[in-house]
């Protein structure tokens, strides 16, 4: 093999070794703001009157595998991004100096992945990546890692959000497709509950408030339709319900399942490997005895 070939060769383990997909030492992954730094490059370089789209060339081609990972769905190509951030750059300019902070709560998160290592022994710990979108997601855990969409959080919210996907990258073997209401609400639920236990933050105060203040008549309706799809409610994925009840009611009626499932547990750590590793939802909340408090 000739120098050249060699080193190539080696500079691919570097790069493969670098952006494994996840470790078992939550002290060794990595949490990766390049892509942030990319984008405000390209934006400072688009033009409304320009034919070049910057994002193409400066943001998307260089962007790390968790950005590559957060087009599909999200993202979906270079044209799009342009097109959002001309419809609402006055809304990027507002997020920039917030996006730029997300370095600085490495620390917390990974002291929130310590402690699911204490709880939970055989967690792994995937890169944290850090990019921005199109103002469509917050975060997303994705088998290359977990991806947080910067224009989307407060900088101090970092630790939390990243636990809740931390949650969610465990539950590899939770069923994701077909969920109906009551699946959707409890794995969404279960990622906020842990997600608090381990990084101190806290999910939606407001949606929390309104739900413990309406908790029998919100039992009453859920167990009405939690049989129904997934997507079949205002209760998960809307932030503007039609019935004027407040965003992510679905995340909070599966915190509080999770929260009556642990506080029932008298072994703790065996309480937390069954929430992220639930087979059958109606079982789970069986065993919870959320309902029959009501």
């Amino acid at each position: 093999m000739n120098k050249a070939l060699l080193t190539s060769f080696f500079l691919i383990i570097l790069c493969n070794c670098s952006f494994a997909q996840s470790v078992s030492d939550p002290l060794k992954a990595l949490f990766i703001t390049t892509d942030i730094t990319n984008f405000w490059t390209a934006f400072d370089k688009s033009d409304p009157e320009s034919q070049i789209n910057p994002f193409d060339e400066l943001y998307v081609k260089p962007g790390s595998p968790g950005l590559q990972a957060f087009i599909k769905g999200r993202i979906e190509n270079p044209a799009s991004l342009l097109n959002t951030v001309r419809e609402r750059k006055l809304e990027y300019v507002k997020a920039r100096e917030n996006s730029l902070k997300m370095a600085e709560h490495e620390k917390q998160s990974r002291a929130a992945f310590l402690a699911l290592k204490y709880l939970y022994p055989k967690a792994v710990f995937p890169n944290v990546y850090f990019v921005i979108g199109r103002f469509n997601s917050g975060g997303h855990s994705n088998p290359k890692g977990l991806i947080i969409g910067a224009e989307m959080i407060q900088s101090a919210d970092v630790p939390y959000m990243v636990a809740h996907e931390l949650i969610h990258y465990q539950q590899d073997s939770i069923p994701k497709k077909n969920m109906n209401l009551l699946a959707a609400c409890i794995n969404e639920g279960s990622a906020d509950f842990i997600g608090e236990l381990i990084s101190g933050g806290g999910p939606n105060r407001g949606t929390h408030h309104y739900g413990n203040a309406n908790e029998a008549k919100l039992w009453d309706e859920f167990k009405a339709i939690m049989d129904d799809r997934e997507d079949s409610h205002d209760w998960m994925y809307n932030y503007k319900p039609k019935n004027g009840y407040p965003p992510d009611l679905g995340y909070w009626i599966g915190y509080k399942i999770t929260e009556a499932y642990y506080a029932k547990a008298s072994d703790k750590k065996k309480a937390i490997s069954d929430i992220l590793h639930i087979k059958d939802f109606e079982k789970f909340l069986n065993d919870s005895g959320y309902g029959s408090k009501f």
